[in-house]
């Protein structure tokens, strides 16, 4: 290929011809995904499009985020524990992308986003169902949260489901004591249903993993990647919290939450106790 006059010329076997042959548009239906963004401020407001598309994007990892949670979860229950945490890794990656995104979000002023803000009505993403599922797989479940999604039948069935479900969590508990770990009944017969809290009886069993880690390699790096998973999960609250903080100040929420004392306190939230509990443990 040659490049003459800036122009780069097409190679002759590339196909041009889409009559007949799925194209790159009819494969991601950009016909769909591209006509989904609906500005509701009239007139319509610039930035508008930025606060939709950071919110639709968002979603749209989040779909990836359970696809690749659930995938792991199943790979618990056969025993497959490179799959699952080959399916954590992804899902590390996508967190990533999912903090350093607000950053984009955080070039809307204030002043840019109080001139549409009221034309949200309440509409929030306090109601993204998505992020509730995330919070219900790994197990920060809360059976108050359904009734915020009634009207959605669709949305209120799957975060039904995964309420009665085993967590990521529970999975990975019961495929240790598969693998002849001893982890106390406490932890493997617990209420799945109810949002997860440390169990102390799990101490020991934790703190003797990471102080022969030669031992129990694997379990070992499994502990760390769960870490890794909730560090990266804690840091998309922060990063969300102080774009309200630095976009609406403490205003009410537009869903009626407090807003950043809400975001504040989901702070406070943990998936993996044990993990965490252990460090204080550990060389005691």
């Amino acid at each position: 290929m040659t490049v003459e006059g800036n122009t780069r010329a097409i190679e002759k076997q590339i196909v041009t011809d889409f009559s007949a042959k799925m194209s790159y548009a009819a494969y991601l239906d950009l016909d769909t995904l591209l006509s989904a963004q609906h500005p509701v401020s009239r007139p319509e407001h610039h930035d508008e499009m930025l606060f939709i598309v950071q919110h639709q994007t968002t979603e749209l990892w989040l779909k990836l985020v359970l696809h690749e949670t659930r995938a792991a979860r199943d790979a618990f229950d056969r025993d497959e524990t490179g799959v699952a945490l080959k399916c954590i890794a992804r899902v590390k990656h996508i967190q990533k992308t999912l903090t350093e995104q607000w950053s984009v979000l955080a070039t809307l002023t204030p002043t840019e986003y109080s001139q549409f803000r009221d034309s949200l009505g309440n509409s929030s993403g306090f109601q993204s169902y998505q992020y509730r599922a995330v919070e219900f797989l790994l197990g920060n479940k809360n059976a108050g949260m359904l009734s915020v999604f009634e009207s959605d039948p669709v949305a209120h069935r799957e975060l039904e489901t995964l309420l009665r479900e085993p967590s990521l969590y529970d999975a990975f508990w019961r495929h240790l004591a598969r693998t002849g770990l001893d982890v106390p009944a406490s932890t493997l017969d617990r209420d799945v249903s109810a949002a997860y809290v440390l169990d102390p009886n799990l101490i020991p069993l934790v703190k003797s993993v990471y102080e022969r880690a030669d031992e129990h390699w694997a379990v070992y790096e499994a502990f760390e990647e769960f870490v890794d998973l909730e560090e990266n999960f804690q840091l998309w609250r922060f990063r969300h919290m102080r774009t309200v903080l630095r976009t609406i100040g403490m205003k009410t929420g537009t869903g009626g939450s407090s807003g950043v004392g809400f975001l504040q306190r989901a702070l406070d939230l943990t998936f993996f106790p044990e993990l965490f509990a252990v460090r204080t443990e550990i060389g005691r």
